[in-house]
């Protein structure tokens, strides 16, 4: 959520910021804005809405300068607003900022900034950053003694980048993602790596508690206490800029279309590492998974192979849940950490728990290069390539293939995966679509509907409901098969439809009989199975394949379901309202 882009060197600035704050709408924003510097004077157009309409309402890429910053905002403090956009300039206009994150002291700051004359023009705590170093740099006449400064006034988490009406720029990290690009003769700052990656492929992780100088073609990085800090340029793989539609309608449909591929990939390069963790997990005292989203779909599905397969407990804990119980955290355990992006705030938050409780992090992330990454003592990358799409797919079930193979490991590979022909499989699955369309568009009308699931199968069913929310704002429930009647019968009516996920495993029957008592009360049946049925009002056929790859091979055909039903409801399926691919705030 909310980007972060700056740009120093020899190119007209506006033109490249703008290019940068595209690449990375995935993460999800309602404003955008951007500042640049020229002779002494800095310039600043900004409004609400996407890059592009923006662009095309205040024209951004015309601004002068080859110093500038830009940002697209996700609203916090504050409601969605031209004057709440960013960036943010100060009162004497000699200074602006963008900002991600949320300063949790504000208010006690705006009252001392507003008792001292300054006065603000929106309702959010990054203006306050704005004053803060305005007063600041009139006190110390001195860039780093001004940053210096403001980072030991401010509580939260943050990572901003300020421009000084001289040229200068700095920026400082404090459990925010920053990103130092570093060109032949230019620099760039930003939260993600698609923001420069066009122009560089040399990288600079900034350290937490750490800040960066840009000034007459140099750098320098200090900590908060002033000390020269070290750092390493990492050369980032160029597949992360390779984020292009090609010939698809959006970048959800193309990142669905993928993964008979990436589940092959899963892994693949770090696999020693899978082997690293099984012999951590052999020998834990505890072992806990947690995740957001879809990633704790994914941490309770671990929970069930380990447990079915190789008979080892682990307990699955939502990321968010776990500062309000961080004793459940036994020390000298493990903690299977699961993430996309790597910087989910909740996820760096259990993973901070867990290491003061001296717990060895196994991580499952894309970005290897990402702050969980960093945190981690077993890395695992799930080698998916950059996924665009707010709504996980790829990157969910190239999770799951990264745990059966933990799990393989863990049994000595007595488990048998064929991964090849499950891949074929699953191209088949896509291949055919038409069934799914048609059931999109019977779905077009309707307010609720229900996913029921059994056994392993509970977790995809929440998975599903989690896909249909997000993209075509039905509201969506999964339910565990075996609570219908506790519960969940009486809102079974002829106004709702519910999907039945029923492969031919040790549920089936069970599963089945509760479709005929769901059916009874007159809601439209959808089957998701290997064996058809006259009870189901529509069938979505999956193919035969072995048991244990069941819940990879059931939510697939859902996450097109989801797809085709938000075109249906004129939804974007790429951009979710009020929803950012990276969770980076709390």
């Amino acid at each position: 959520m909310c980007s972060i882009i700056g740009y120093y060197g020899k190119e007209s600035a506006a033109p490249i910021i703008v290019k940068g704050l595209k690449r990375m709408e995935y993460r999800g924003y309602d404003s955008v804005g951007v500042a640049t510097e020229s002779e002494n004077e800095i310039e600043l157009k900004k409004g609400t809405g996407k890059v592009q309409e923006v662009n095309s309402k205040v024209q951004l890429e015309t601004l002068p300068g080859k110093v500038g910053i830009g940002h697209t905002r996700w609203a916090t403090h504050g409601k969605v607003t031209d004057a709440n956009a960013h960036p943010h300039p100060s009162n004497s206009g000699k200074i602006a900022i963008v900002h991600n994150g949320i300063i949790e002291n504000f208010e006690e700051l705006k009252k001392q900034l507003e008792s001292e004359g300054y006065v603000f023009k929106s309702e959010t705590d990054s203006e306050i950053i704005a004053n803060l170093i305005q007063k600041n740099h009139e006190q110390t006449n001195d860039v780093k003694e001004t940053i210096l400064k403001t980072v030991s006034q401010l509580k939260g988490h943050y990572a901003f980048v300020v421009m000084f009406e001289d040229g200068q720029l700095a920026a400082a990290r404090f459990h925010e993602p920053l990103i130092l690009g570093v060109g032949k003769e230019d620099y760039f700052l930003s939260s993600d790596v698609l923001g420069f990656i066009e122009f560089t492929d040399n990288a600079i992780y900034i350290e937490n508690g750490t800040f960066v100088i840009l000034d007459k073609n140099k750098f320098k990085i200090f900590d908060f206490d002033g000390e020269h800090s070290g750092y390493e340029i990492t050369k980032v793989s160029k597949e992360f800029g390779d984020a292009y539609k090609g010939d698809y309608a959006h970048f959800t449909l193309k990142e669905i279309y993928e993964q008979p591929e990436t589940i092959l990939k899963a892994g693949e390069k770090t696999i020693s590492e899978i082997d690293r963790a099984a012999d951590y997990l052999r020998h834990a005292k505890n072992i806990y998974v947690t995740g957001s989203g879809s990633s704790y779909n994914s941490a309770l599905i671990a929970k069930q192979i380990l447990s079915k397969y190789v008979k080892i407990k682990a307990e699955p804990i939502m990321s968010s849940e776990l500062q309000f119980a961080p004793n459940t955290i036994e020390e000298n355990s493990i903690l299977i950490a699961i993430s996309q992006s790597g910087e989910s705030a909740d996820v760096l938050d259990a993973v901070k728990i867990a290491k003061k409780a001296n717990c060895k992090i196994i991580s499952i992330v894309n970005l290897l290069t990402s702050s969980l990454a960093r945190e981690s003592d077993v890395l695992i990358g799930l080698n998916c390539g950059p996924e665009i799409g707010v709504a996980a797919t790829k990157s969910f079930t190239s999770q799951l293939v990264i745990l059966y193979k933990i799990v393989q490991k863990l049994s000595n590979n007595d488990i048998t995966i064929d991964f090849e022909n499950f891949s074929k499989s699953i191209s088949k699955t896509l291949d055919n679509p038409s069934t799914i369309q048609k059931i999109a568009k019977e779905l077009k009308e309707i307010s609720d509907i229900y996913i029921l699931g059994r056994g392993i199968n509970y977790p995809i069913a929440t998975e599903s409901a989690l896909k249909l929310k997000e993209l075509t704002y039905i509201h969506a429930e999964g339910i565990a098969g075996g609570e219908l009647k506790h519960g969940p019968l009486a809102l079974m009516d002829s106004q709702v439809f519910v999907i039945i996920l029923n492969p031919n495993d040790s549920t089936y029957s069970d599963t089945l009989t509760s479709a005929r008592e769901i059916k009874a009360r007159g809601a439209k049946i959808i089957g998701v199975s290997d064996v058809k049925s006259d009870v189901y009002d529509y069938w979505i056929e999956m193919p035969k394949i072995s048991e244990v790859l069941y819940p990879i091979s059931e939510i697939i055909p859902i996450q097109l379901l989801s797809y085709y039903g938000a075109l249906e409801r004129d939804a974007d399926p790429d951009y979710p309202r009020n929803l950012a691919k990276s969770v980076t705030v709390k």
